[in-house]
């Protein structure tokens, strides 16, 4: 299926999902947005040793479904695992996921989900 002008047009902001580090330095370099009021949602998540994956998922929801402005999902590999069912079944074009590296945990191409589909594509 191939995605429409609308499908994106209206898609103008990055969401992240990760450790302190990760998000920190991305709000530092611009990302960080607040609907209005009354609602308030940020576009962003700080996942901690005690932030449990019922929150992660939620997040991660509102992100692919209920926000309609949001282009991008950057998240953590290793919190990406967490919900690895989750994103693993996002099938979506809009908002993309991308799995980005923290600074404890690093890159794993074999468990990213994109290039795992990118590989069957090939055949590899």
């Amino acid at each position: 299926m191939s995605a429409t002008q609308a499908d994106y047009k209206d898609r103008q902001f990055l969401a992240v999902i990760g450790d302190e580090d990760s998000v920190t330095g991305l709000l530092l370099a611009g990302i960080g947005h607040v609907t209005p009021p009354p609602d308030s949602q940020k576009n962003f998540l700080v996942v901690d040793s005690k932030t449990d994956n019922a929150t992660i998922e939620a997040c991660f929801d509102r992100f692919t479904t209920e926000r309609k402005d949001i282009g991008i999902v950057l998240i953590n590999q290793h919190v990406a695992d967490r919900i690895r069912y989750r994103v693993d079944t996002y099938t979506a074009a809009f908002p993309t996921i991308l799995e980005i590296p923290s600074k404890d945990h690093p890159y794993d191409p074999d468990k990213d989900s994109v290039l795992r589909r990118v590989r069957r594509l090939f055949g590899e």
